[in-house]
């Protein structure tokens, strides 16, 4: 006699899927929520920290520079463009003009008489 031993063919818990499909689903618990947000922003506060300490590169040094400006003072009958052409004949007097104003923070190209004049340093050795 022969005794037949049957084999269980679903375990408890366990389904049967066709052959085409994936045998898991990920699921993501909260927990693993917590820790991939976690993982993700690590980096950035890192990044932002070292940015903030670093501050950018521009740091203020405790030697100082003196630059030397030549002065003009506007006379009466004068404009800038009689001063530009004094100044650097050679040079164009729209650009020397602009540089004045530039470096004086002039709002317009008039000037008063008495008014004093910072001369560019590229045009105050044409003087």
């Amino acid at each position: 006699m022969t005794a037949a031993i049957q084999m269980p063919t679903h375990f408890a818990g366990a389904t049967s899927r066709p052959a085409g499909e994936p045998s898991t689903h990920l699921r993501l618990t909260r927990r693993g929520r917590a820790v991939l947000t976690t993982l993700a922003a690590v980096p950035l506060v890192v990044g932002a920290f070292l940015f903030a300490v670093n501050g950018g590169g521009a740091i203020a040094t405790g030697s100082s520079t003196h630059t030397q400006f030549a002065y003009v003072t506007v006379h009466s009958g004068q404009s800038l463009w009689s001063i530009a052409e004094k100044v650097a004949p050679s040079a164009d007097p729209r650009d020397v003009i602009a540089d004045i104003v530039s470096l004086n923070q002039l709002q317009s190209a008039v000037v008063t008489p008495g008014q004093r004049i910072a001369i560019p340093a590229q045009y105050s050795t044409g003087q």
